[in-house]
């Protein structure tokens, strides 16, 4: 394909095509992009943002894909990946790391070293910006309490760095989710001494409770809906009998009723139209309007 060469030839990081982008998802669903790009650094990412703008192409900034649903159709667009954005420096109780780290593998690292903070992360495989943009959290807290500042690069490709409270964090949401045109390029988060035994128990504790209720053999991206006020999204939806119900491939798990899983061959659209059905049923019976935590792309 031209684009694609194209995409070559202005050398700024791999370049993948024909490469399905449900190997890119935690749902393990989604078609073909025009390529997925890795770029180098962030001379490259600037580059490749012009000549996309330039041409008119969409793209898509994607972290682990642990947050997301795509159609199996094929996505015009391409995807931009920041794993070489992986930068980690740990100055006392500071830590500043690039976007494309890994937040359950930072979690565990600083976590042995007795810093206190990111506990709640080590069960969430999404990259650091990912985790920004979602505002991630877990154990009432999330990463709205931790980022002191971050760096992004805004829809003009300048570089910027945003404080905490210009990030507007708040459950499930930030600033940058309603101004999407901003991409997190690093992040500087602020810890807390800690014990490391206790710290280490607590991580692990966690995860052996998470085994036992998590359906976290089976694709999926974590719990689908936000708990409304009060109450529980997984509770209304075993109230309204949803709890194994499916739609072709995509099914919500007997193990938690907030999770919607692959059993092997869903599609998102499968995935979303029970998505879609349980909000309906929940609002038809309860008149209450379950939020997503997952994105839909288009």
């Amino acid at each position: 394909m031209q684009i694609t060469s194209e995409l070559r030839n202005l050398d700024v990081g791999k370049v993948i095509e024909n490469e399905a982008l449900k190997n890119y998802t935690t749902y393990k669903v989604g078609g073909l992009p025009i390529a997925i790009v890795y770029p180098f650094d962030l001379g490259g990412l600037i580059k490749l943002l012009k000549f996309l703008k330039s041409k008119n192409i969409k793209y898509k900034i994607l972290g682990n894909g642990s947050n997301v649903i795509f159609n199996d159709a094929p996505y015009n667009g391409v995807i931009i990946k920041l794993d070489n954005f992986n930068n980690l420096r740990i100055i006392n109780n500071k830590i500043i790391v690039g976007a494309g780290y890994m937040l359950n593998k930072l979690a565990i690292r600083v976590s042995r070293l007795g810093l206190s903070g990111l506990e709640f992360a080590a069960g969430i495989p999404g990259t650091i910006g990912g985790a920004i943009f979602m505002n991630a959290g877990a154990y009432k807290t999330d990463m709205g309490y931790i980022v002191s500042s971050v760096k992004v690069l805004t829809p003009n490709l300048e570089l910027k760095t945003m404080t905490n409270k210009e990030l507007e964090f708040h459950y499930r949401t930030s600033f940058l989710q309603k101004h999407p045109g901003y991409i997190v390029i690093e992040a500087t988060l602020t810890l807390v001494k800690g014990n490391q035994d206790e710290i280490m128990e607590l991580i692990n504790e966690r995860k052996s409770r998470r085994l036992e209720t998590q359906p976290l053999e089976y694709p999926s991206a974590g719990s689908v809906f936000r708990n409304p006020e009060g109450d529980f999204a997984g509770r209304l939806i075993e109230e309204i009998g949803y709890k194994g119900k499916n739609i072709g491939g995509a099914k919500v798990s007997e193990k938690h009723a907030n999770f919607i899983i692959n059993t092997g061959n869903a599609s998102g659209e499968d995935i979303k139209k029970l998505i879609n059905e349980i909000k309906s049923r929940v609002k038809e019976k309860y008149n209450i309007e379950l939020k997503v935590e997952q994105e839909f792309v288009e």
